[in-house]
């Protein structure tokens, strides 16, 4: 199974957009730390919401 380059770019472009770390930060991670950094904003974005 082949990870698509579309997929890796919204996760990059995600992390990158909340967090402001550079690309070549967030390339280094795993598959699997990136997953946790794009669920983790995911939870944050859907708790603040709910409380406005």
């Amino acid at each position: 199974m082949t990870y698509g380059a579309g997929r890796l770019h919204e996760e990059v472009a995600y992390v990158a957009y909340h967090f402001h770390w550079p690309r070549e930060e967030i390339l280094g991670l795993t598959h699997t730390e990136r997953l946790q950094y794009v669920e983790e904003i995911a939870r944050i974005n859907t708790r603040m919401n709910e409380d406005r």
